[in-house]
């Protein structure tokens, strides 16, 4: 099992109070974005193409603290931007683990190995290094040569001092079954991280590359091509059964945007991670102004090749919650 039973049963803890007192909407994860300046200048990105007044800004601890504590999510990940450039991460780490918030820092891996003193390793806490492919393809990615290199390494070194390593990668249109199966061989049988997650690339209206995001029918079929002959159960991917079977095009299910809601300087944004239609001051307020039934394919152009684990993912959640054999294949991680 992939996920750490601490983890679990607090998430089980948190579902079965969210049940009790009948609430439909309520956050599992929030994605924590307290800059959005990067050291890196990807054109698949949305998140970077702020002004530089903006990209020179940083959230104050106290108002991420809050925003955290209003919601009451139990985990959150920490994106951006790169998070190890605000100087102030491993204070907001540090904050967020005291109130036993399962938190997941996202980096590129660059300015891993140079801040890893910053930090303590911690059952309520792992990085999560985005590699997207192996060294040329990556590179090729995120349009630096030597990052993969730098954030192997980096990966390695936490390791060694005891801390929890993930991943998240990225697969585009030119990805085949093979290369989706060759960076997950790797993550899991050489490198040995914690944890794999991996996303379809969704097509950010910001983003200066438009030509390379996968379609739905796309995307399932390299997943499932590249989930066969038993290397779906061999990888540990830290993702519920459902959402794979979701991946495979096994099940449908309809978008979730309030499960995993984004907060950024900006407030919490309307309706989802993805897509900005406007921002809120509480996650209250996030809730009650959003029309929901606005969003999810087939009502929002935007949404129509989005196979995004912040929207779906929470949906698998509960699906799973509501089936004991679900319930069993997701302890099981199969």
């Amino acid at each position: 099992m992939s996920v750490p039973l601490r983890q679990s049963l607090t998430v089980a803890r948190y579902l079965a109070r969210q049940r009790l007192h009948r609430n439909e909407k309520f956050p599992l994860l929030v994605e924590l974005e307290p800059l959005f300046q990067c050291n890196l200048s990807c054109s698949f990105c949305g998140k970077i193409q702020y002004p530089d007044h903006i990209l020179k800004k940083r959230m104050p601890i106290e108002q991420a603290l809050e925003a955290i504590e209003e919601c009451g999510a139990p985990m959150v990940s920490i994106a951006g931007g790169e998070p190890l450039v605000h100087s102030e991460i491993h204070l907001l780490v540090e904050e967020l683990i005291k109130r036993k918030k399962f938190v997941y820092l996202c980096t590129n891996g660059i300015l891993l190995e140079k801040k890893l003193d910053l930090f303590k390793p911690s059952p309520y806490f792992g990085f999560v290094v985005h590699l997207d492919g192996m060294r040329e393809r990556h590179d090729e990615f995120v349009e630096r040569e030597g990052t993969f290199d730098k954030a192997v390494a980096a990966m390695k070194e936490a390791q060694r001092r005891g801390f929890r390593v993930n991943t998240n990668t990225t697969f585009l249109s030119t990805d085949t079954p093979k290369t989706v199966r060759d960076v997950l061989d790797f993550l899991n049988d050489e490198l040995k991280v914690d944890q794999m997650m991996i996303s379809p690339a969704y097509a950010y209206e910001k983003a200066p590359d438009q030509e390379h995001f996968p379609g739905v029918e796309e995307a399932r079929q390299t997943f499932a091509e590249a989930f066969a002959d038993g290397h779906r159960k061999r990888w540990r991917l830290n993702h519920t059964p459902l959402f794979l079977d979701f991946l495979e095009g096994k099940v449908d299910f309809e978008c979730t945007p309030w499960g995993i809601p984004s907060y950024s300087l900006f407030g919490w944004q309307k309706p989802c991670y993805l897509m900005s239609d406007g921002y809120t001051t509480t996650y209250k307020e996030l809730l009650e102004t959003t029309d929901w039934s606005k969003y999810g394919r087939g009502k929002d152009p935007r949404c129509d090749n989005c196979l995004a684990h912040c929207g779906y993912e929470p949906t698998a959640v509960m699906a799973s919650t509501k089936s004991v054999r679900q319930a069993l294949r997701a302890i099981v991680q199969q």
